[in-house]
């Protein structure tokens, strides 16, 4: 009971943060600290970290964006785990929230003379970030399902840790490649975290009634 009563209390706080920090963006009040966010986060020049950024959001591109988030719970399907795999392409419903809000929003993507913005086949409006709440609710997912059902504990943790690592690092990606600014994935990770907790219990609830039958 009590982690039922944190969960919804990080959705409630999730949603309520999102629906300020939108305010903040429709009345331009976030812009100048997200500019300066985007050009500190640019002139980080550590080794590798430039090649880091543009991989981590490889995925979330098309075609790649299209094929992945079916691949894998068709792949999980074939392997004979049918609940599995619908609530694994469930977990693509981010995208649905995303779109919704960037139609809503309509923020113009970065365009500050001090940014570079990487070339790349962008879609939409700017905010929230669709890279950050489909990889949160599709990775996310898996990365649930991997930890709850392989057994062998080095793959359990290889998985995870290299799914875990892309949500966390395509955040930083898409400011990086000013694409983004912190705002918009800020919010795309509160919405993506709190879709991400509804849809795992709801797959704990239909695993239990399986279980029941």
């Amino acid at each position: 009971m009590a982690r039922r009563i944190l969960k919804l209390a990080y959705v409630a706080g999730a949603i309520t943060t999102s629906a300020l920090i939108a305010a903040g963006v429709k009345s331009g009040k976030t812009q100048e600290l997200d500019e300066a966010a985007t050009r500190r986060i640019q002139k980080i020049d550590a080794p590798g970290f430039d090649p880091l950024m543009h991989a981590v959001s490889w995925a979330g591109f098309p075609p790649q964006s299209k094929i992945l988030p079916v691949l894998i719970p068709t792949a999980i399907l074939s392997g004979g785990r049918p609940t599995e795999a619908f609530f694994q392409l469930m977990g693509w419903g981010t995208g649905a929230i995303s779109g919704g809000i960037k139609r809503t929003m309509k923020r113009p993507r970065p365009s500050h003379p001090e940014i570079v913005v990487t070339q790349a086949r962008l879609g939409g409006s700017s905010f929230p970030s669709g890279h950050v709440i489909i990889y949160t609710g599709v990775y996310g997912f898996f990365a649930y399902l991997a930890h709850t059902h392989i057994r062998c504990s080095l793959l359990r943790k290889a998985v995870v840790g290299t799914l875990g690592s892309m949500i966390g690092l395509v955040g930083t990606s898409r400011v990086y490649l000013g694409h983004h600014y912190t705002s918009d994935v800020t919010v795309s990770y509160l919405l993506g975290t709190s879709y991400l907790i509804g849809l795992t219990s709801l797959y704990r609830r239909a695993r239990s009634r399986q279980a029941a039958q």
